[in-house]
């Protein structure tokens, strides 16, 4: 029954396949032959099998000759449908792939030529389109077609073309991976080029071509797109920040090598944690548990007795939520590779790089905890400078990462590197972090230290340093941290902090500061009898000092 079908319609067809062979043909005529050929093919009802006999045996040559030739735009538009068609309906689609491939790249790769309208163009690309979709593993040997076709329309002048090359290149790297990924660096270039382009769906469509690319391709390319696609996080466009969570997420989870680039994905992966719309933060999340859990189940040997043994730390950041163990000790093993890059991104000119690095730089160390000790030269030289900042949202993260080291490192090691900076000309950034560092430790660690502290603090050197405003508004928070850190343990230097509260109120021009240092002293009774014992109830009128500094040394 379908040969007989077929043998008619191949009859019926002889006729225009004859018009379009004849090589003085008009364009009226060669027009008239491809609707004769559509109303025979296209508008009648026939079977996959029929479809594919005429298809294959009569009209793929003769309409790829058209399509790749033909000076009339009508008559390749309509050999264009034709092709479609047969290939959409016809059950061996890949018989065609040795013909119609060589048209494609003759059409649409220059030098050989290029198809003027940017329609028809369209229509090519998502002819290969369909045929890498139907076609599958059979396309393998003309990979090199394919690759030349799609490094010329990735940098196409119509963006749709763009967008359908970038979903051609995601089918041709899922359909033939065991072949792609010898050629797969061809198209780092062209999508790399392309990434940037004013439309943002032609930058979704490259960073998810991208994505397809190297995962199926040749991991080595992570190298060549990381630069790209870390610029792409600070995109006004939150689709476009979404495609890039989404991407570093499928690699950290499925990329072949992605234990030798962790240190390289990661920070892209956490810098997501404080995009501004939800839904990317929640992504970037559900992609890092998913990452922790499976380096936990990967490395379950190596990490036996923690997961049988680690306790909780007794203190934490409130209203913060724990990272897994596997999360933990991603950032914690790989933290040596990631801190000088971040700290060198932290000082960069360029604004907005310093508020997501500094937001980074919070994120990681939360995840470090105590390994963050082993890193405290680099972490404090970073702060200090960082701290100065004109950006308040770059001082406020650091402020908070600094919180973080008083979490977790031990003040035998933090605040003896803290003040022995002190030593030098000390700044009121270092001051700051002083005061950060005091405000995230736990009252129980920190009282020991206290004497040390107050000593520093109140030092001529340290307290006499600067009638600066902000210099000293710093000193005053820094005792301001350890009263509220220590509360009633602090009467053991209740001498030194009178000390340096009364200073404050001795500088000029700082009305606030008497008003702040005021306050202070009534909310804490035992600072209170330092002041009566000392006969400090207010200072001299129109007079910078007290009246009795004798007390007080150093003047």
């Amino acid at each position: 029954m379908a040969a007989a079908e077929a043998a008619e319609v191949a009859q019926a067809l002889s006729r225009p396949l004859s018009c379009l062979r004849e090589p003085d043909c008009g364009r009226a005529a060669r027009l008239r032959a491809l609707e004769a050929i559509r109303a025979e093919v296209q508008e009648r009802p026939l079977s996959a099998a029929v479809v594919q006999e005429v298809f294959g045996a009569q009209l793929v040559r003769p309409l790829a000759r058209c399509l790749a030739g033909d000076a009339a735009e009508r008559c390749r538009e309509l050999a264009l449908q034709l092709l479609c068609h047969g290939l959409s309906r016809g059950d061996r689609p890949g018989e065609a792939l040795p013909v119609l491939l060589p048209a494609l790249a003759q059409r649409l790769c220059p030098p050989q030529g290029f198809e003027p309208s940017e329609e028809l163009r369209l229509g090519l690309v998502q002819l290969l389109s369909l045929l890498l979709q139907r076609c599958g593993a059979s396309v393998g040997p003309y990979l090199t077609d394919v690759i030349r076709i799609l490094q010329a329309t990735l940098l196409d002048h119509y963006a749709e073309v763009r967008r359908e090359s970038c979903r051609c290149a995601v089918a041709c790297a899922q359909a033939i991976p065991e072949h792609f990924h010898m050629q797969s660096e061809s198209l780092i270039k062209p999508l790399m080029q392309t990434i940037s382009h004013q439309h943002y769906r032609v930058r979704v469509d490259v960073i998810q071509a991208t994505g397809a690319v190297i995962q199926f391709g040749n991991g080595k390319s992570v190298d060549d797109v990381l630069s790209h696609l870390a610029q792409r996080l600070f995109d006004e466009i939150p689709k476009v920040r979404h495609a890039v969570t989404t991407v570093i997420g499928e690699w950290l989870l499925h990329l072949r090598d992605r234990y030798s680039y962790f240190h390289k994905l990661i920070p892209l992966l956490l810098g997501s944690f404080t995009d501004e719309i939800p839904e990317n933060t929640k992504l970037a999340w559900t992609y890092w548990e998913k990452i922790g859990l499976q380096w936990e189940k990967e490395n379950e040997e190596d990490l036996k007795d923690k997961m049988d043994f680690s306790v909780s730390p007794s203190h934490y950041p409130k209203g913060v939520t724990r990272p897994g163990l596997g999360c933990r000790e991603l950032v914690s093993r790989n933290l040596s590779k990631i801190l000088p890059g971040l700290c060198h991104d932290i000082t960069d000119w360029v604004e907005s790089t310093r508020i997501k690095a500094s937001q980074l730089l919070y994120t990681l160390l939360l995840h470090a905890e105590d390994h963050i000790t082993q890193h405290m030269e680099l972490l404090l030289r970073t702060l200090y400078q960082a701290c100065l900042d004109e950006e308040s949202d770059v001082v406020k993260n650091c402020v908070k990462a600094a919180e973080l080291i008083g979490t977790f490192v031990s003040p035998k090691v933090s605040l003896r590197l803290i003040t022995s900076a002190f030593g030098k000309t000390p700044k009121p950034s270092c001051i700051m972090v002083l005061t950060a560092v005091i405000r995230g430790s736990p009252k129980e660690i920190l009282q020991p230290h206290l004497t040390d502290l107050g000593n520093t603090l109140s030092q001529a050197g340290v307290c006499q340093r600067s009638e600066e405003v902000f210099y000293m508004e710093q000193l005053l928070y820094c005792v301001q941290a350890l009263i509220e850190v220590c509360q009633e343990d602090c009467k053991e230097i209740s001498f030194q902090l009178m000390k340096v509260l009364v200073t404050i109120m001795a500088i000029p021009c700082s009305q606030h500061l008497k008003e702040k240092c005021g306050s202070m002293r009534f909310q804490n009774r035992w600072l209170e009898v330092h002041y009566w014992s000392m006969g400090i109830s207010q200072l001299d009128e129109g007079c910078h000092w007290p009246r009795r500094t004798l007390y007080l040394g150093g003047y």
